[in-house]
């Protein structure tokens, strides 16, 4: 009898890591493997979507980006004890693929895979690597890139998978765009748990500065934090425009299916989603991000026509009411910018990274039959 394979993935952090993570693991189990995710505590929270089959393994790990003195000084011991536990355990498991998808909890199985020689995959969300995966970069057997282009150190060769998306989105996928006109039209509002502020104290203003014409027929979806709704809520009432205010949408897929236009911060996922289902939009990059990934992820957008971007330290209302503006009154330009997006959407990022499992898998093979 056949063993069934081993697949590891590596990943941690935030959803940005998870997500694609969790499509990954989907597909591989369904297509018979067993699948294992290494993750610490903090990315334990984000375990709750990926199908009950994958084996959940909590590892030590830390961060150098937060704890205070304390927390960066204990840092290293964590690491360390966390790479000694993951390279004893793929020892006796002999894993036949580890995948990594960056985030500090992704670093003792990649470490482990590579001091064990396992064959190694390594996924880069944005249009910039990522601490941990720019450690690893080197050290990998397959890279490939959910942005395109991504940096990467001279020498490094790799693929565009794409960024896996949900199973809801691929459903939407297939949408017409109907472009804006004199009838209802959609705007959907996306911010994230990090950069949903400052579109909350900017976009209602941009709003109220549109023409009577145009507001009679807009309808807002918009994501804010806790904090904000209740001030979100009434700049929208006072200008007299319907709007949704909530902290979380359940149904963005179907929300950027209706949408005639997108306003949302370039996070890889959101993104994948926007190209996937074919929308126009305005990107407004977190300028707090660290390398700031937003900015290269937005960049392929706004050099296909596909998306307006807005540095954030020059976002005002009024700016973003004369984009808004643009697009909303020229079918056209709004039509040749949803068909520009669709373009860049990558459906098969899950089936792409399955297949590079499958290959590092297979070498591995035929590697132990050679010897």
């Amino acid at each position: 009898m056949t063993q069934q394979r081993l697949l590891v993935i590596a990943a941690g952090g935030t959803g940005g890591h998870m997500f694609p993570a969790q499509a990954l693991a989907e597909e591989m189990l369904n297509a018979g493997w067993r699948v294992k995710l290494s993750t610490d505590a903090r990315g334990a929270r984000y375990t709750g979507g990926f199908p009950h089959t994958t084996e959940i393994e909590v590892v030590d790990s830390a961060t150098f980006a937060r704890g205070g003195l304390i927390g960066k000084l204990t840092a290293p011991y964590h690491l360390l004890k966390g790479v000694l536990g993951a390279t004893f355990r793929m020892l006796r498991q002999r894993p036949d693929v580890v995948a990594g998808f960056g985030g500090y909890p992704a670093f003792p199985a990649m470490a482990a895979a590579w001091i064990t020689r396992c064959p190694r995959l390594l996924h880069e969300q944005n249009g910039v690597l990522g601490r941990v995966n720019r450690l690893f970069v080197k050290r990998v057997n397959q890279v490939a890139c959910g942005t395109w282009p991504t940096a990467l150190p001279k020498g490094v060769k790799a693929i565009h998978s794409g960024n896996p998306v949900r199973r809801a989105v691929l459903e939407r996928e297939q949408a017409q765009y109907i472009e804006p006109g004199d009838y209802p039209m959609s705007l959907l509002v996306m911010g994230g748990s990090q950069g949903a502020r400052i579109l909350s104290d900017v976009v209602p203003g941009a709003i109220a500065l549109l023409p009577p014409e145009l507001l009679q027929y807009l309808r807002i979806s918009h994501q804010a934090r806790e904090e904000d709704l209740a001030a979100v809520q009434a700049r929208y009432a006072e200008i007299g425009i319907t709007a949704e205010v909530q902290t979380f949408f359940n149904d963005v897929p179907m929300r950027l299916a209706e949408a005639q236009l997108v306003i949302s911060r370039a996070g890889a996922s959101s993104l994948a989603d926007i190209t996937v289902i074919g929308r126009p939009s305005i990107l407004i990059p977190l300028a707090a991000a660290i390398r700031d990934e937003q900015t290269a992820n937005a960049r392929g957008l706004v050099e296909a026509g596909a998306a307006v971007m807005i540095s954030e330290d020059v976002l005002t209302a009024y700016g973003l009411a004369q984009q808004i503006h643009a697009i909303l009154t020229d079918g056209p330009l709004a039509s040749n910018m949803a068909r520009a997006a669709k373009e860049l959407g990558r459906p098969e990022a899950t089936e792409t990274l399955a297949l590079l499992v499958e290959e590092l898998a297979l070498g591995k093979a035929k590697n132990e039959d050679a010897t």
